[in-house]
């Protein structure tokens, strides 16, 4: 069962939204802007990985998957 939720465009948006550069966040997270790019396009990501760029972002980004198991049919 696929999420329908892009992980990779929510980390775009949100390091937009903070006004961050990809350059800024690829010294963050100790990769390359190739590899940023990468995560961009991402639909699923290591869990790991997606605590460390919340941690960076100062953001719950498990929140989009933690909101969708609320709302799960009873």
């Amino acid at each position: 069962m696929r999420s329908e939720i892009h992980i990779g465009l929510i980390i775009k948006e949100e390091l937009r939204r903070q006004k961050k550069t990809n350059r800024w966040f690829a010294e963050q997270l100790c990769i390359n802007i190739r590899t940023v790019n990468k995560i961009f396009y991402k639909d699923i990501i290591d869990t790991e990985q997606l605590f460390h760029i919340s941690y960076i972002l100062k953001t719950d980004l498990f929140q989009y998957y933690s909101h969708r198991l609320k709302n799960l049919p009873k």
